[in-house]
């Protein structure tokens, strides 16, 4: 199989998966929900500003939603499509464990310092939000578009650039190394009859 061959291949299936997330309304509503979501976020903050500052509220919480909006791609986004192979039968995970994503999800977005200064909160709030991939990734987006100057209402009052690189790493050395033997125990409790059983339905559905 050439190149050539297998280019054509990945630009019908990108195709073919374009389509159906335009046309299949549960995934327009998880395309848009998080989008709109933000956009009234924002404006409701319009005209605030950050403590004991004169910059915009709203401008300091763009980067961190950014930076949010990597982790909700890049977590519930994986779930999600894992969840409807699991239907048609190309994979095993369960769609009934999203919302056991999202609930905490939503949770650790309050105390990263998405939408307010983490150095606001409760000392044990910012230590359990130092612990998730989320804080970092809000604090590196900050550290690389906002003024220097804004680094003062962070923690240390400083980006703390070297830790976010270490954290980041060290969450995705931790993602890659449970991943493959989670799908694996996944995978030995289920039959071949139930993938197949699973298949058939979804077949049906699309008929």
């Amino acid at each position: 199989m050439n190149r050539l061959h297998v280019a054509r291949l990945g630009i019908a299936r990108g195709g073919i998966e374009l389509r159906h997330a335009l046309t299949y309304w549960p995934d327009l509503v998880q395309a848009l929900f998080l989008t709109v979501a933000q956009l009234v976020v924002l404006f409701l903050m319009r005209g605030h500003q950050v403590p004991g500052t004169t910059f915009s509220l709203g401008s300091l919480t763009l980067p961190s939603v950014i930076g949010m909006s990597f982790a909700f791609g890049g977590l519930l986004g994986v779930v999600g499509l894992i969840s409807v192979d699991r239907e048609d039968g190309t994979l095993l995970p369960n769609p009934r464990f999203i919302p056991m994503v999202l609930l905490p999800f939503g949770a650790l977005t309050a105390i990263s310092g998405v939408f307010y200064p983490i150095t606001h909160l409760p000392g044990w709030m910012q230590g359990i939000g130092q612990l998730f991939p989320m804080y970092w990734l809000g604090l590196g987006m900050r550290a690389a578009l906002l003024p220097p100057h804004l680094a003062a209402v962070e923690i240390d009052g400083s980006w703390r650039l070297p830790l976010v690189f270490l954290a980041l790493a060290l969450w995705a050395v931790l993602g890659l190394t449970a991943a493959p033997p989670v799908l694996r125990r996944m995978a030995r409790r289920e039959s071949g009859s139930r993938v197949a059983e699973r298949r058939e339905r979804a077949m049906l559905r699309a008929t």
